[in-house]
């Protein structure tokens, strides 16, 4: 897969690259990816699985050194997010959080989930 070929396509289109990248990804291999990317970096918070409740959300080195990389989008972090604690975790040195699982629950478990999720953003927000 040519990866400069695709992201000239999504340009084309007015879409955004988004890669992710994880702790162990290389300092090179994420200004690459970088470089092909556009609209933010999505920096997977740690190895788990989305949803995981053991996902690491503080790994200093990893959050130090992506704060120090010379990187053209900004780096939103993801996977594990699902209390303002944990949001004001990965924010510290990222532009921002994204929140999947923990939403999407809202959506499946609760009837009410429009006034769920509204509480739940509240919540995040503070």
């Amino acid at each position: 897969m040519n990866l400069r070929k695709l992201s000239a396509d999504f340009k084309k289109y007015n879409l955004n690259f988004t890669f992710l990248v994880t702790p162990e990804t290389s300092d090179e291999r994420i200004q690459y990816l970088d470089s092909l990317s556009s609209g933010f970096l999505y920096a997977v918070s740690s190895s788990s699985t989305t949803g995981n409740e053991n996902a690491v959300l503080k790994n200093e080195n990893y959050l130090s050194r992506l704060s120090g990389l010379p990187l053209k989008n900004p780096v939103m972090i993801g996977f594990g997010i699902k209390s303002r604690e944990d949001f004001e975790n990965v924010t510290e040195k990222a532009a921002g959080g994204i929140i999947g699982t923990a939403f999407v629950n809202i959506l499946l478990q609760h009837k009410d989930w429009k006034k769920n999720t509204i509480d739940f953003i509240h919540s995040i927000k503070g």
